[in-house]
């Protein structure tokens, strides 16, 4: 499949562009046209560029299509959204992750450990976390020690699924590690998310650490991890976007609203039909107005109900031209912390973190500054332990007090991830739970449990699974 977005052209260009001449000035004598070096800062923006890639690209528009959140309408969109999907068709995700990522963080922290700038190796860590652990939870076991070494493995195994997590965790201590020595210049500008903000990069590990305690339900480790993790928006690490016609814009602006017009649409999502107060499954009550949060969601066009890819000064969607994309934010610390002490049984912990959750989307969190005007209402006043008692606003289908704190945190998880692969996660995670988020299949009677394995990678790797899991086999943390 031929994908004419953004991200791609840059990471090549980048990648080009790193093994030629990073200063013009110097080694004259040198041809250009055989390079042989590139600095760690310069391998640092295509590695980042790389890891967008696989958050905001082709798997982030198969994860919202088979969580509900999109409609597959039209050409192979349309067959991706009933769980018709072939290997090749992620062949360029598993490129973006292991040629993208994983071999230039690799190279990275070679070059910055001879300088022992363990800021730059740190960022890069938790880069190659982020990437690995999105994949690891797309596609079950992964190559993990043996990846990017063809010299010594030119087959590398496959992991498995809960060591690859387990390793993850450790990569991310050792960033942890490497912020909280202080050693180390800045990348500055060469770091496109946080320009060197150390702070901000230990509280994004932390996060990380909780989601992947989260995924592998280790719900005490998973709380404890979000007390270090993102304490305000502004520290979320998020793709910042501009409205540069195939140079910066949000990735489902591009496909959805111009390379591809007429494959997705939200025809049949469920999220609308939560937060439409005209919906008779409208999950609003008294105490919470939705109306800002539906409309700044969804918009219909030409009769078809659509994601919001509003880009005007007066309307800007949730995907919109120059709308951020979230990658690890100050959302997920706060409904992770929510959610794991509910697990614990820890519901009044709990109930306080989801009000103030709540007290965030009260103050206009979560929307665009377009969507907090007086013709789109919200509200999102604090819960007591009465509504979640039977008989409550939160609890009409006589469920515990926690379970149905449960179900209310699960939901505003399933509605605030919308078109993130974290909500792909979410609901393969809960999916056996009497309180999880009930999604219908939108062909046959089996919702799809994972992406399916490169077709590049089957083929050239003795070490791939044989035979190779189809869409709705279970990953092992799933089983």
């Amino acid at each position: 499949m031929k994908k004419n977005i953004y991200i791609k052209t840059l990471l090549l260009c980048l990648l080009s562009i790193s093994f030629s001449c990073e200063k013009l000035v110097d080694d004259l004598n040198t041809d250009p046209n055989n390079p042989t070096d590139a600095s760690a800062t310069l391998l640092l923006t295509a590695a980042q560029l790389g890891n967008i890639s696989v958050q905001e690209g082709h798997l982030a528009r198969v994860a919202s299509m088979w969580s509900g959140y999109f409609t597959g309408s039209d050409r192979q969109y349309k067959d991706v959204g009933s769980y018709n999907v072939t290997g090749s068709d992620f062949n360029n995700v598993w490129g973006f992750v292991y040629q993208g990522v994983v071999e230039q963080t690799k190279l990275i922290i070679e070059k910055s450990e001879s300088n022992n700038n363990r800021l730059i190796q740190a960022i890069a860590k938790i880069t190659k976390a982020n990437a690995l652990g999105t994949a690891t939870a797309c596609f079950g076991d992964i190559p993990y020690s043996e990846a990017s070494n063809i010299d010594l493995y030119p087959n590398p195994a496959f992991e498995s699924q809960l060591s690859v997590y387990g390793s993850l965790q450790t990569l991310l201590d050792e960033a942890i590690a490497d912020l909280e020595s202080g050693v180390g210049s800045s990348p500055g500008a060469a770091d496109i998310h946080f320009n060197g903000d150390a702070n901000k990069w230990l509280q994004t590990a932390y996060t990380l650490k909780s989601r992947f305690y989260l995924e592998t339900k280790e719900y005490a480790l998973a709380e404890a991890a979000t007390q270090k993790g993102i304490a305000s928006s502004d520290a979320s690490l998020k793709v910042i976007h501009g409205n540069s016609l195939n140079v910066n814009e949000n990735l489902m602006y591009a496909f959805i609203g111009r390379n591809r017009v007429g494959d997705v649409n939200a025809a049949d999502a469920l999220p609308p039909t939560l937060l439409d107060p005209a919906s008779p499954t409208y999950k609003g009550n008294a105490k919470t107005d939705e109306t800002a949060r539906f409309n700044y969601q969804y918009t219909t066009v030409n009769a078809t109900l659509m994601p919001n890819l509003n880009s005007t000064s007066t309307s800007r969607g949730l995907f919109g031209q120059t709308a951020p994309y979230p990658l690890v934010t100050f959302e997920e610390n706060m409904l992770t912390t929510a959610e794991a002490n509910a697990r614990l049984g820890k519901t009044e912990e709990s109930l306080a973190a989801l009000n103030a959750y709540r007290a965030y989307l009260n103050s206009g969190g979560g929307l665009d500054p377009t969507y907090l005007s007086s013709g789109y209402t919200y509200k999102y006043e604090p819960y007591t332990l009465d509504d979640l008692s039977t008989g409550g606003i939160l609890n009409t289908s006589d469920l515990s007090t926690n379970d149905a704190l449960l179900k209310e945190i699960l939901m505003e998880r399933y509605i605030t991830f919308n078109g993130q692969i974290l909500g792909f996660n979410d609901l393969r995670r809960t999916r056996k739970e009497s309180v999880g988020v009930s999604l219908t299949p939108t062909s046959g009677d089996i919702l799809p449990e994972r992406m399916i394995y490169s077709e590049a990678e089957i083929n050239s790797n003795t070490s791939a699974p044989s035979p190779v899991p189809g869409v709705f086999v279970p990953t092992p943390i799933n089983q």
